[in-house]
């Protein structure tokens, strides 16, 4: 599969963007076609060059992985890496478009590029965001649905409340299957199966849910018989919308550090 932008510099390779990388090799990019960048040494794949100083040419893309309060200080070291001819794709929390501009305004095109850890899997909505022309935004979109689904946030101020759901929701889904699991071995099961049925089943719900025709609130009735033990429990989680009511408190307080954040870095820049 020919790589978008040509060759892409990967800044900074911390957890993300090393399941990024690892999706881009999965859906069939050639190894060839990207380099990393990072302080320190770390292992890649093979076919992948690691460099500890910034190339002389400047790539198709660069795509932005270190820690957002490093943004003024590496920006100025990157000026000789982004040219006109380079796309810049960053995945920093909390940094808005009008920073990135900021940062490297001699860049050709700013997007702000959201995935979550399942890119490992080619299983994630990519969030993006920036006014980009049309060729571009083909390459960009091509780029993420590689990782899974292009998803343009038309709204800026919209992309902060989006990053809570489809880039922090993992984390939330992992606490609730570590939930299961606990609730399970307080009703008396052995913890370690607890653990094996909470992971199975949220697994194979996943799954259905996304290859059936019809929306997850129909499956959920489907699985309840009228006054059967399902039924019981989702009276439990609807009484007062009380599950919706925790997750919005969850997704708000999360969208809310966002903008907390980009407070504090444009204070700082």
């Amino acid at each position: 599969m020919p790589n978008p932008f040509g060759h892409v510099l990967i800044a900074g390779f911390g957890t993300m963007t090393q399941a990024m990388l690892t999706g881009w090799l999965r859906a069939g990019y050639a190894p060839g076609t990207f380099s990393v960048y990072n302080p320190r040494r770390k292992p890649v794949p093979e076919g992948v060059s690691i460099m500890t100083e910034w190339p002389r040419q400047a790539p198709g893309a660069v795509v932005l992985g270190f820690k957002p309060q490093l943004l003024r200080a590496l920006a100025a070291e990157m000026r000789p890496v982004v040219t006109r001819g380079t796309a810049v794709l960053s995945i920093l929390g909390g940094i808005g478009l009008g920073q990135l501009h900021g940062a490297f305004p001699q860049a050709g095109s700013v997007v702000r590029f959201m995935p979550n850890l399942a890119v490992s899997l080619n299983l994630t909505p990519i969030l993006l965001a920036g006014e980009v022309e049309a060729d571009t935004r083909a390459q960009v979109t091509a780029f993420a649905d590689a990782l899974g689904s292009a998803e343009w946030i038309a709204e800026e101020a919209d992309y902060d409340a989006a990053t809570a759901l489809a880039g922090s929701g993992p984390a939330f889904v992992y606490r609730m299957i570590d939930g299961f699991s606990e609730a399970g071995a307080r009703l008396g099961l052995e913890p370690e199966l607890s653990a094996r049925l909470a992971l199975g089943m949220v697994q194979g719900a996943a799954a259905l849910a996304a290859e059936a025709d019809r929306p997850p609130a129909e499956l959920a009735d489907a699985v309840a018989s009228p006054n059967g033990m399902t039924r019981r429990g989702l009276d439990v989680l609807d009484e007062r919308d009380a599950l919706v009511e925790l997750l919005t408190k969850t997704l708000r307080a999360t969208r809310d550090r966002g903008g907390e954040m980009a407070a504090q870095a444009a204070a700082e820049g």
